[in-house]
């Protein structure tokens, strides 16, 4: 059984995600002070900074959990389906579809790379969905469905793809929109890359 103390900690923790979630899905990053996202979870400054060493840190684990949210969603369209196309038709779609929600747009999508910088950004996204594409490219190889270049090659053309694809959704005026032609495009590539020998 967890102690007081783990879970007075626990409760801390999640109160600022909670905080953290909510105020970074309405409010731009940088117009955030770390003041204001300690008082929304009702604790002082100094329990944010204990916690996640300040307001970046914060962001990064409500990016993290969005993405891990995400991830476990794509998993269970994938894990749907036994044909590898049909898995990775219907990972795209899932995908698409989160690019779309509230949080995940502003938060991972228009704030990520602005808060926590390209490079971390792609890290952390990479980290969580990127594994993902590589097992979904691979399914795909090894089931003769697409043609075979290196895995590790045509893994990242799809995450990048999807990546940009992704970006634009997010900035799109017109999202529903936005994700319908995405997931056009997202089937065609995929369709270009099918293997001759499968589908003539």
């Amino acid at each position: 059984m967890k102690s007081l103390r783990d879970k007075h900690v626990e409760d801390t923790r999640q109160a600022l995600l909670e905080a953290g979630a909510r105020l970074f899905e309405k409010r731009e990053y940088v117009d955030l002070s770390a003041d204001e996202l300690a008082r929304a979870a009702g604790l002082t400054r100094g329990a944010l900074y204990h916690h996640f060493d300040g307001k970046k840190g914060l962001f990064e684990a409500v990016v993290e959990d969005l993405e891990q949210i995400a991830a476990q969603r794509i998993r269970a369209a994938m894990e749907s389906s036994l044909d590898p196309l049909e898995r990775a038709e219907r990972a795209m779609e899932t995908f698409l579809d989160i690019c779309t929600e509230p949080a995940y747009r502003h938060i991972v999508l228009l704030q990520g790379p602005i808060a926590l910088g390209w490079r971390r950004w792609r890290e952390v996204d990479q980290r969580h969905l990127g594994e993902l594409v590589l097992e979904s490219t691979q399914h795909l190889l090894d089931a003769g469905r697409t043609q075979p270049h290196p895995p590790e090659l045509l893994a990242s053309a799809f995450y990048g793809a999807l990546t940009e694809m992704s970006l634009t959704i997010a900035e799109s005026d017109d999202l529903a929109a936005g994700r319908v032609q995405a997931a056009a495009l997202a089937r065609a590539l995929l369709s270009g890359l099918r293997s001759s020998a499968v589908h003539p």
